[in-house]
């Protein structure tokens, strides 16, 4: 992940948020967002979240096939 040094007026204008927000740009495109940090919790955006339901994914797990982890490397020659 790539880390940015912000200068102490930006920090000054994020100190005590304690809710996500957009960053933009002058003509309003999105740049990204920011998350403060809270201490011990993991906070996820909408878009981290899992794309399959869970009848999906119990589905998938149910599929026949596959092959165990030592076979695969194995097969592409790691020792």
């Amino acid at each position: 992940m790539t880390q940015v040094t912000i200068d102490s007026a930006l920090l000054a204008r994020l100190h005590g948020l304690s809710d996500q927000l957009e960053f933009r740009d002058e003509n309003g495109r999105l740049l990204g967002h920011f998350i403060p940090a809270r201490k011990g919790a993991v906070q996820l955006l909408p878009s981290d979240g899992c794309p399959y339901s869970a009848e999906e994914l119990l589905r998938m797990r149910n599929e026949p096939g596959g092959k165990p982890l030592a076979e695969i490397w194995k097969q592409l020659g790691a020792k």
